[in-house]
């Protein structure tokens, strides 16, 4: 996406009235049903989709410890609502870097601001990418501030022919409102992540020696013996298919190798096999393993777009051939910049989601080549007008986007991003920069952060199969190693709806745990508050900032697994095993 255009109900209260909630209390489990006679087929791992492949390497088993202290409250003694969860039909396991984020180069050094260490911290995105969209094409990495390559010119040509200056950022610039590379080194360990690095693609384009593709190929080598084997993952460029990019148009007055005036998938193509080589030697060198993707256009041609990015995905193909380790798409999946409204915005991940994965498997099967994993590069919503970007409904949507993206088996997605600028609530960042209104504090964390966080604290290391009776209900099942079995509801409607949990090859405990997210009452149904089991901040946006302590409500399964969804809000529950 373009770094410009990134910039951005409580309906029902919990519909607590036919529940009944009791005091906190320490666990005493009480003895499980007796008289089970539930047949259980055993759990059978698929076999590796070729679309996750090595992102599955580091995968790693899930232990659920039950809560010490919980909030029980009685079931509803029917539900309209049916979802069916079958615990032994595996989808896949669940890739470690499956939730990542975003970094990016004018969020400030990050190592300084403990609020944001702390909460990325209990976030765990797992893998976070830098330096961050479209300034990773004009980006050098170990360079001081303004002063570039010498071969690096003063301008750059934009999509429309005029020139402006370059903007080049620099790696080594220590400035507070900047992020350097030893900085974010540093803010991956203290955070307990690991790095996914963009290569500045752009240069070799626009540079004007006598070989800017080697020249640039060179730079990317070297920022891989620096990295010393810190980082496996890499790409090479930003959306450069996108007329926003630099490098999709050059001078070519001052271009010394013949390369056209206008980047083409197929130039790209042959472009990332020299990239490919220099950096896996250098790899090979220092005796570690990488894996170098490439980008790819994550949908069928449209009438408007230009010639590069019609033709895009078959010239890289075609060039590159099975070069690329693995394949990078982005996806913003609302209509772009407009006002839609939530029933729209949640909407998109069931149907975007899967069209995109269907047409890149077309993509690889159409050129021949072997099937390599794909990742959702960058991702969230483009609506604006209403602060849909900071509401508690791009939370749901959140939600959704990660759950789809497990089902089509996608080995990693990264959103976008971890602050970005406030811009009237069009403003795709999980934390506040310090500019939004309201005496909202920094680094406050907005709802996204919140159903993401859950999300993740009650899944489990495989997803499996689950199901909804009703259109309006989304659900998604896992299972963890210890036995329990975690299932995630979203609720698209506006009203409240009872759902009754039915888990099919498992022999369910005595208890079942939850939380409730739902929105607040600001904003229409765009509100920027997010309340976990009714408590939120004193703040005019987010949610507790005391999430991690909160404890879950509890209730008895011996009368079934139920419970009540309010209108667009989501569950998080975990089952526990007999």
């Amino acid at each position: 996406m373009k770094v410009f255009q990134r910039s951005l109900y409580y309906s029902l209260l919990l519909s607590l009235s036919v529940l009944t909630v009791s005091c906190k209390k320490k666990s005493g489990t009480p003895p499980p049903p007796t008289g089970d006679t539930t047949t259980v087929n055993p759990q059978v791992d698929p076999p590796l989709a070729n679309t996750i492949g090595f992102f599955l390497d580091d995968w790693q088993p899930r232990t659920f410890t039950p809560p010490t202290t919980f909030t029980n409250i009685s079931v509803p003694a029917a539900a309209g609502v049916t979802v069916t969860v079958d615990r032994s039909n595996v989808i896949t396991k669940v890739p470690r870097s499956f939730a990542s984020n975003n970094a990016n180069l004018w969020m400030g050094q990050m190592v300084t601001e403990t609020s944001l260490m702390t909460n990325i911290t209990n976030l765990h995105p797992h893998l976070i990418r830098f330096p961050g969209g479209s300034i990773s094409d004009v980006f050098f990495w170990n360079a001081q501030p303004n002063t570039p390559p010498a071969d690096a010119p003063a301008q750059l040509v934009q999509d429309n022919g005029t020139s402006v200056a370059a903007g080049f950022w620099y790696g080594k610039n220590t400035a507070s409102w900047t992020f350097s590379v030893d900085n974010f080194y540093s803010m991956l360990q203290q955070t307990g992540n690991k790095g996914m690095i963009t290569i500045n693609y752009g240069y070799a384009r626009y540079g004007t020696g006598t070989n800017p593709v080697a020249s640039s190929a060179h730079l990317a080598a070297d920022w891989v013996r620096y990295d010393n084997g810190r980082t496996q993952y890499w790409e090479i460029g930003n959306e450069n298919f996108g007329n926003w990019e630099a490098g999709y148009r050059i001078n070519t007055a001052t271009n010394q190798d013949g390369q056209p005036e206008f980047l083409t998938g197929q130039l790209y193509g042959q472009h990332f096999k020299v990239f490919a080589d220099s950096m896996r030697k250098a790899a090979q060198e220092i005796g570690k393993t990488i894996y170098i993707g490439a980008v790819m256009s994550e949908s069928a041609p449209e009438g408007w777009w230009t010639p590069t990015a019609t033709n895009w995905n078959s010239g890289l193909t075609s060039a590159a051939g099975n070069y690329p380790d693995f394949f990078i798409v982005h996806n913003y999946y609302t209509p772009f910049q407009t006002n839609a409204t939530a029933a729209v915005i949640l909407n998109t991940p069931l149907t975007e989601t899967q069209k995109m994965m269907d047409y890149v498997r077309q993509t690889i099967s159409t050129a021949a080549l072997i099937q390599k994993p794909v990742i959702l590069g960058e991702w969230n919503i483009t609506s604006s007008g209403s602060k849909q970007q900071v509401s508690h409904v791009n939370g749901l949507h959140a939600v959704m986007v990660l759950g789809e993206s497990l089902k089509n088996k996608i080995g990693m997605t990264a959103r976008w991003d971890l602050a970005n600028g406030w811009s009237n609530g069009d403003d795709h960042g999980l934390f506040n920069q310090g500019d939004e209104p309201d005496a909202v504090p920094k680094w406050n964390p907005r709802p996204a952060f919140y159903h993401m966080y859950f999300f993740q604290q009650y899944l489990g290391d495989r997803m499996v199969a689950a199901s909804s009776n009703n259109a309006d209900i989304i659900t998604y099942g896992s299972s963890f190693s210890s036995g329990e079995t975690g299932v995630a509801i979203v609720n698209k409607a506006a009203d409240s709806r009872s759902v009754q949990v039915d888990i099919k090859n498992f022999k369910k405990g005595s208890r079942f745990y939850w939380y409730t997210l739902t929105g607040g009452t600001d904003n229409g149904e765009f509100s920027r508050k997010t309340l976990v089991n009714g408590v939120t901040s004193a703040s005019a946006a987010g949610g507790p900032l005391n999430y991690k302590e909160l404890s879950p409500y509890a209730g008895s399964t011996t009368n079934g697994i139920r419970v009540v969804v309010p209108g667009r809000a989501a569950v998080f529950m975990v089952v526990s095993k007999q």
